[in-house]
This record gives C-alpha cells, structure tokens and sequence, in this order.
C-alpha cells in the first residue's frame, strides 16, 4: 500500500516538475507569440493603468477584416454573452457553464467602462474582469483591481496595416508570478491562442 502511494506522489511531483520546465523552456515563445519586436515594444491602449508589471505577455494575430467587424466579436467576450472563443469543452469540463454563441447580438454591443466580464459562471468563478477602457473600433481593456489600483490588465487592441489587414494584439500585465502560476501560463496561451484564432475566423466568416 505505502510502495503504491509513493508511486503515485512520485508521478504526480514528476508531471508537476516537467509542467514547470517546460514553463521555463517555453515562456519567451508563449509571451510573444506571433507578435513582432515593434509590436512588443510599442506603447498600446491601456499600458498607462499599470506601472512596471512583473511580467507581460504580447500575442497577435493578423485578421483579412477590417476592424468594425472585428471589434464586435470582442466586446461579446464572456462568459455570459459569446463566451471565451476557446475550448469550450474543456471550460465546461471544469464547470464553467460557458456559452458558445457565434452570433452577434445587439444587446452585447453595449460596453462601458465599470462593467464586468466573467471568465466562468461556474460555481468556482474567479473574480471578474472590470472593464477598464473602451475606445470603439480600437481597443478594449479589462482589468483586476484594489481599490483605484489596477493589478492586472489584458488589452485587445487593434492596428490597421498598410495591406488592409487588422492586427489584433493582446498585451496582459501582471505581477504574478512563480509558484503555481508557472504552470497556469502554459495553460493560459493555450486558451488564449485558440481564442484569437477564433476571433479571427468569425470576423473573417461573418
């Protein structure tokens, strides 16, 4: 009984260690994925709420759309209007009762700043972004903050190119790191990843 407890503690310390180095090896790709150095290093909408974060993440991709077809897709972001645009499945696997709604609705174009957008319905919800800035057809920033001080920020801001093209640039600011949130970033670009590729394609298709 003792050998097969150990057994399974050591699998688990070992999946967890891997987890970690493989946080550590693949950090600077997850954290600018797609982005140019421009892109990372440009001043954006929203990098004034938040002095020097311990760590920021840029992410891109380039939309054939213009940017008032694809800005609608991002103020329906939650998960009590469109839902996150990512795997689905695996949110509601965790119990997050997530839509998926590929639509637009008139009653999600209304975003102010104050509002909240929730990441989970579930019962184990984490706290909701606040909406920090909108600036139409631009940018959208939520946020996490204490009181008047911002903790967190994650931008949606979109650049025109010179080609037609709109490139959607995520930037998240934070402060946390280490510990346990070495291995939720691994986790976090993957559900981010596909929710950019999804907004890319309904605003492609739509």
């Amino acid at each position: 009984m003792m050998k097969k407890f150990l057994l399974i503690l050591a699998i688990v310390i070992g999946l967890f260690l891997l987890m970690v180095l493989l946080a550590v090896i693949l950090t600077p790709w997850m954290d600018k994925w797609r982005t140019t150095a421009e892109e990372r290093t440009m001043k954006l909408p929203g990098d004034d709420l938040f002095d020097s974060p311990a760590r920021v993440a840029n992410r891109a991709v380039t939309i054939q759309a213009p940017a008032e077809k694809i800005y609608p897709w991002i103020l329906q972001i939650g998960a009590d209007k469109s839902g996150m645009y990512s795997y689905t499945w695996l949110e509601n696997l965790v119990g997050c009762k997530m839509a998926k709604v590929e639509e637009l609705k008139p009653e999600w174009q209304i975003l102010n700043e104050g509002d909240l957008m929730h990441m989970c319905a579930g019962d184990f919800a984490p706290p909701p972004y606040i909406v920090a800035r909108v600036l139409p057809n631009e940018a959208v920033i939520f946020g996490h903050k204490t009181g008047e001080k911002w903790e967190e920020t994650w931008q949606f801001v979109l650049l025109p190119q010179t080609d037609g093209t709109i490139r959607l640039v995520t930037r998240t600011s934070t402060n946390m790191t280490g510990g346990a949130w070495e291995v939720i970033r691994p986790i976090s670009f993957v559900m981010e990843r596909k929710m950019l590729l999804t907004i890319k394609n309904l605003a492609e298709t739509h």
